[in-house]
């Protein structure tokens, strides 16, 4: 048993860390399409060699901290104040960053994740329309009891957002794939990190 546990761990990670590259490289954000293409590029059929999202995190956070430059710091530096900026505003719906803005992860092809909760999704796409802001509506993949009711994407002064607007019981829950969520003084800290870091630097 032993022996095949060693080579199923072995691709496990093989396959997280070409998806992780995927996601930072291609821009594919959809974490199963990066795996299912990693594991065909490495010639893997079988299921249990997969990894999960949060082996997949762990990966490109670990690639991203490898290969990011100053140009990479400045612009998580302005993804996460544009998280503020829009937390601010969206302030009635509990806003939480997740995702690669909050963890550090952020490439090129990254979006601010916001998730807010709300009776309903209407309630935020009435707001956001009267602030004359046009967004579209993202398909959601997988749908279920912790899904989000609406995705909405739009840009920021040229950041790209993503707004999963849940229901109000969510709030109350774990985020469905286990990744963090943070409110705004969080955010704001990491800012203040951030500069006090620059500072010290110069």
């Amino acid at each position: 048993m032993p022996q095949r546990d060693a080579p199923s761990s072995s691709l496990r990670q093989n396959i997280a860390a070409l998806a992780a590259r995927l996601v930072a490289e291609d821009g594919i954000t959809d974490y199963g399409l990066a795996k299912r293409k990693a594991a065909r590029q490495l010639g893997v059929t079988h299921g249990e060699a997969m990894p999960n999202n949060a082996e997949i995190d762990a990966e490109l956070r670990a690639y991203v901290a490898l290969y990011r430059d100053e140009e990479d710091d400045e612009r998580l530096e302005i993804m996460r104040e544009t998280a503020v900026t829009l937390m601010r505003v969206l302030a009635p719906w509990r806003p939480a960053l997740t995702g690669a803005v909050l963890d550090g992860s952020a490439t090129g092809f990254a979006e601010v994740e916001l998730d807010l909760f709300a009776d309903s999704a209407k309630d935020v796409e009435i707001f956001l329309l009267g602030k004359g802001i046009q967004y579209e509506h993202r398909e959601i993949r997988h749908r279920g009891p912790e899904s989000p009711e609406a995705i909405l994407i739009f840009d920021w002064e040229e950041v790209p957002i993503k707004l999963c607007v849940f229901d109000l019981i969510a709030e109350r829950s774990p985020r469905r794939n286990g990744a963090e969520r943070a409110r705004l003084p969080a955010v704001e800290a990491l800012l203040d990190q951030a500069h006090g870091e620059e500072e010290t630097a110069e």
